[in-house]
């Protein structure tokens, strides 16, 4: 039984140690050095394959994200095995993680730490008034294990939580819109508005200049998703404008973010590398090993992606 891992950043030694010690048996392979006989790899954990890299594993029965999105997998261009179950990952770390991100951000705008910032650097003493956290609206992009768990942060906190999903969900302490007619009522109550989307072509550029208009003047974006949902210049125009009153990016169309994009120096934008969360071996090898135990079984694997769907 061989896994094959294939990774544009090198984590490998923590995942084979992660993952040999919870599957002894299991033979772990790194890309392209330790690939072997091709025939011989029944999985393949991957970031970013390189395009139609997994087709020439035959017997390939699973491919595993390293990531909670699979968008680089099947958006990153090229053939993939047709009949390969893809699974996603679904680590605890990774969403706690994610969650305190958003809350920090989103606090730092409820109670203008932007504007103390500012005045730190002028030794200006100024004091603001800051609404109630139910008086302050919090809408949510996207209600999947990111999304709701976030959700049910802001909840438990009393805000005023809404969220946004494809289909119907079901989460205490908040109002949940659904589908494309829905979109634009939940974008005009949402004073703080949370991307956590999976990026697939009908959420490409959804932040665009007329989602942007739709939510109430004032408004700030956090991103922590993927820079394709956003529209750059759009974003820069509503900031320039006041449409939007701050942003805090995570992640870019291109990475690393160009040293001359206007996103490093605009007032209004704070950027950080992509560091909103990450994937922790240890944590997540967990994840894997059950599902190749579930597949070794015979079963379906928890957390498997539909391809139409993209999640």
């Amino acid at each position: 039984m061989a896994l094959l891992f294939m990774s544009t950043f090198d984590k490998s030694e923590d995942w084979r140690r992660a993952l040999t010690d919870a599957l002894p048996e299991l033979e772990f392979r790194k890309f392209p050095d330790e690939t072997g006989d091709p025939a011989e790899v029944d999985f393949a954990l991957v970031w970013r394959p390189k395009p139609g890299a997994l087709l020439a594993y035959p017997n390939l029965k699973t491919i595993f994200s390293l990531g909670a999105g699979v968008d680089h997998i099947l958006l990153g261009g090229g053939d993939l095995p047709k009949d390969v179950p893809i699974v996603r990952l679904i680590d605890a770390a990774l969403t706690s993680d994610m969650t305190q991100y958003v809350v920090h951000w989103a606090l730092h705008f409820h109670r203008s730490f932007q504007i103390y910032q500012a005045a730190q650097a002028e030794a200006r003493w100024t004091r603001l008034p800051y609404p109630a956290a139910g008086e302050r609206r919090i809408g949510i992009l996207g209600l999947g294990v990111l999304g709701s768990d976030a959700a049910r942060a802001f909840a438990a906190m009393g805000f005023d939580v809404a969220g946004w999903s494809r289909s119907p969900k079901v989460i205490d302490g908040v109002t949940s819109f659904h589908g494309a007619d829905r979109l634009t009522k939940f974008l005009a109550r949402s004073d703080i508005l949370i991307c956590l989307l999976p990026l697939t072509p009908d959420t490409q550029g959804l932040l665009n200049d007329e989602r942007l208009a739709a939510l109430p003047r004032g408004a700030f974006v956090i991103n922590p998703a993927r820079g394709a949902h956003v529209v750059d210049a759009d974003l820069l125009a509503a900031l320039d404008s006041g449409q939007i009153d701050g942003a805090a990016l995570d992640v870019f169309a291109r990475e690393p973010l160009a040293s001359d994009h206007p996103f490093w120096r605009h007032p209004k934008v704070i950027v950080t590398p992509h560091i909103a969360s990450h994937t922790t071996p240890r944590s997540a090898a967990a994840q894997v090993a059950a599902n190749i135990q579930r597949i070794r079984r015979g079963e379906e694997p928890e957390n498997q992606v539909d391809r139409a769907r993209m999640y």
